[in-house]
């Protein structure tokens, strides 16, 4: 469906290497767009770009450090020195915490997590938001976490950050809604990344019996964060502004305390 192409624009993906970002960056590629995979890691990136161009799709790595206002105003230049503005831009790039009771929490891993996952998010915001408004429009994807939105106790700085991006968003889509930039953010829950599953924590696709788990008792794929990501960055979503979306199966733990 030509609603869901991004022939002609320009993506920018935070955290681009990561097991969510990767497909982000390669369902936009597919799609049509240009793609500025951004992260830390100038190897991982590069990685990235070479998959991309493989598939004779559009690619660029530039290396940043989000927390880093100097870098991030150098990420939004240089993709416009590339492609010649900037359409979508997905702040995915984050890191959760130890895991910690509340009152064990150090200053420092607490400042670090919330300038990693908040203060981070919000340079890149207002780097792309200033380039978008002189371009009369845009589209801003914030990924938080369904941590953000019904906590985590062991992880209060990076709950408490990931609660910030869902203000942030909302914030944002109001006050630029008039520049027409669509202002988003997906709240990922328990999701079956390469990480994760080596962590152990991704319950079998079969049971003791061997029998298949229905398919929403088990978490969602990255490409499932992928494919709303494509939905948002697309003119199907050019009617929808400051939502939060989550991605999250039926287990109990994503909505419940127990």
């Amino acid at each position: 469906m030509s609603n869901f192409r991004l022939d002609g624009k320009t993506a920018i993906v935070t955290g681009g290497a990561g097991g969510l970002g990767k497909p982000m960056a390669m369902a936009y590629a597919a799609a049509g767009a240009n793609v500025v995979v951004a992260s830390r890691n100038a190897e991982n990136i590069e990685q990235v770009v070479r998959e991309i161009e493989d598939k004779d799709q559009s690619a660029l790595a530039i290396p940043v450090d989000i927390t880093d206002e100097a870098q991030v105003d150098a990420l939004i230049a240089g993709t416009v020195d590339a492609f010649g503005r900037v359409d979508v831009v997905v702040n995915n790039a984050g890191r959760w915490g130890r895991g910690r009771a509340p009152e064990d929490t150090p200053l420092d891993e607490w400042r670090h997590i919330v300038e990693l996952n908040l203060t981070g998010c919000f340079l890149v915001c207002l780097a792309a938001g200033r380039q978008m408004i002189s371009q009369n429009g845009g589209k801003i994807i914030n990924v938080s976490s369904t941590a953000g939105s019904k906590g985590n106790p062991g992880q209060l700085h990076y709950s408490a950050a990931k609660a910030g991006v869902l203000s942030l968003t909302n914030n944002l889509a109001c006050r630029w809604a008039r520049h027409n930039i669509n202002v988003n953010c997906i709240l990922p829950g328990l999701i079956a990344t390469e990480e994760l599953k080596g962590y152990g924590i991704i319950p079998p696709s079969v049971d003791d019996e061997g029998n298949p788990v229905p398919r929403l008792d088990l978490p969602p794929n990255p490409e499932d964060v992928a494919n709303l990501a494509l939905f948002l960055a697309s003119s199907a979503s050019d009617a929808i502004t400051g939502e939060l979306i989550p991605v999250r199966s039926w287990l109990k733990t994503e909505r419940f305390w127990l």
